[in-house]
């Protein structure tokens, strides 16, 4: 890169300097290049442009500790990334995991238990692939559950079309080896060769040192070593550090210590940090109730923060408080009235609160901010259309075909069905759950209605198959469980249709045509 007219005779460190501050990660550490001796930084008249200016001046001097910070926080802050938000766990996460406090949970205290009878009637609000009311913003985290058997984490996938992802460790493992920066002599730290007691006793070197271990190089277990000597360096009264072991222990899947050293951080001096990867060691630990405590704690002396704000709304969610989630997404929304999640968080709510004119407005606001997407103008089509406003709903369902990929296709396309079928169209509202179905084979909800349309087709045995397909595909909607027992009644298999009724009620309890149904057949059978 060469240096813009005034900035040829500056120093070159100074110019790394500026671009860090400027966040040009890789500009501040590929910038400075040359083969040799660099008195300015005219690139053009260098014969090689892939050395470092940083490497150049490490090569002058060793021990030139500016350039060796520099270098190492330019790589450490080109790759980093927030380690303080939910992730998705794995199978061998869930599966596997050892840390939970009871089998049984009670209802709002696990994350693999959530709360039924808040927010959003289970029969209006549609549920996840893993039983979990839709959120209005995809998120990692908030689309998973913690599946109960190997079968059903096997067939929840990490995305509509993809298979659930294996570990989470994989993907820093991923980013370290797809960042780390090799030239003719390898890698820019030989941490084999690291005396990591002396960098322990270098402040300022050593926070730059564990960065790079812990997000470049990949070594969460020497970035513990030296946080365990700087700490012992600092005669155990830096938070920072108490911090950075419990960020490592967490790292490693050691929660039980992770959660001791951030709770002697937090007690020492509170942060917005350990309260943020606290409160997500205890949601690793299935134990919401003391995370959104550690989030209350914080909201103390750093009241209306909005990171703290938007991650207890989360948990709310995670544990199907919605009613107390959509409050803490409005007093976000009252402290940071851009904040993209609380918009969409609370739209999604006022359309199933049945308040789709609230819900168009909160929509066409994310609009005026820039945010165009496929989801965004299909919820903005479902809204116009549930606001009676047609010709807009139309349009918006277009251009949602337009941006969309494969992935969302499929609930475009259900969808539209649904406007279809409002307008009276069976034949074109099955022609687009077909097209649903091609698109995502695990839409349970278009094989329920599929299913319907056969049945009052009197398509008997293609409705039946439909039903069962939309129970295999999804264990969480109570329709196709309804609507094959009500076809098994009416053709006098009172055995399965009283099967399907509760397992309808099991799944929503208030629904009114199960209980009918049920109460009906359990008269005949005394008869």
């Amino acid at each position: 890169m060469e240096a813009p007219g005034a900035m040829k005779q500056v120093d070159p460190l100074y110019y790394a300097q500026l671009l860090f501050k400027r966040r040009s990660y890789e500009d501040c550490a590929v910038s400075f290049s040359g083969s040799v001796v660099i008195a300015s930084l005219d690139h053009a008249n260098c014969p090689s442009s892939n050395q470092t200016v940083c490497t150049k001046l490490l090569e002058k001097n060793p021990y030139d500790k500016a350039a060796w910070y520099l270098k190492a926080r330019a790589l450490t802050e080109a790759v980093r990334i927030d380690e303080t938000e939910l992730e998705d766990e794995g199978l061998a996460e869930v599966m596997l995991d050892e840390n939970a406090t009871a089998k049984l949970p009670r209802p709002g205290t696990s994350f693999a238990r959530p709360m039924t009878n808040q927010g959003s009637s289970r029969g209006i609000r549609p549920t996840s692939k893993t039983g979990r009311p839709v959120s209005g913003f995809a998120r990692p985290g908030t689309q998973s559950g913690r599946p109960s058997t190997m079968e059903q984490a096997v067939k929840t996938p990490r995305t509509a079309a993809g298979r659930p992802v294996t570990t989470a460790s994989g993907r820093y493992v991923r980013l370290g080896t797809a960042s780390m920066l090799q030239d003719e002599s390898g890698a820019f730290i030989n941490v084999a060769k690291l005396d990591l007691p002396k960098y322990a006793k270098r402040p300022a070197l050593a926070k730059a040192l564990f960065l790079y271990l812990l997000h470049v190089d990949e070594q969460p277990v020497k970035a513990l070593e030296l946080a365990a000597h700087a700490t012992e360096h600092q005669e155990y009264q830096d938070q920072w550090w108490k911090a950075m072991l419990g960020f490592c222990y967490h790292r490693l899947g050691m929660f039980r210590d992770a959660e001791k050293q951030l709770q002697s951080s937090m007690k020492q001096q509170p942060t917005i940090f350990g309260a943020m990867l606290l409160a997500k060691v205890y949601i690793r630990l299935d134990q919401p109730q003391n995370a959104l405590r550690v989030y209350s704690d914080a909201l103390v002396p750093f009241a209306d923060d909005t990171v703290l704000l938007a991650a207890q709304a989360r948990v709310y969610e995670g544990i199907g408080d919605l009613t107390a989630a959509v409050g803490k997404y409005k007093n976000l929304l009252d402290n940071d009235s851009t904040n993209v999640e609380a918009i969409a968080s609370l739209a999604a709510e006022e359309f199933y609160a049945d308040q789709p004119e609230l819900a168009l407005l909160l929509y066409r606001r994310l609009l005026q901010m820039g945010v165009a997407s496929a989801e965004l103008f299909n919820n903005l089509g479902l809204s116009c259309f549930q606001a009676q406003q047609y010709d807009m709903a139309l349009s918006c369902f277009e251009r949602a075909l337009t941006l969309a990929e494969d992935t969302t296709m499929s609930d475009i396309w259900y969808n539209i069905s649904h406007v279809c079928l409002s307008l009276g169209d069976v034949t074109l509202t099955e022609q687009c759950l077909k097209l649903a179905v091609t698109y995502d084979s695990s839409n349970a909800e278009a094989y329920n209605n599929l299913g319907v349309i056969e049945q009052r087709s009197n398509k008997v045995d293609a409705a039946r198959g439909h039903y069962l397909k939309a129970i295999e595909t999804s264990a969480y909607i109570h329709e196709p469980h309804y609507n094959y027992g009500l076809i098994s009644f009416n053709h006098g298999d009172m055995s399965t249709a009283q099967n399907e009724c509760q397992a309808a009620l099991k799944l929503y309890e208030d629904h009114v045509a199960s209980q009918q149904l049920l109460l009906e057949i359990k008269q005949l059978l005394r008869e």
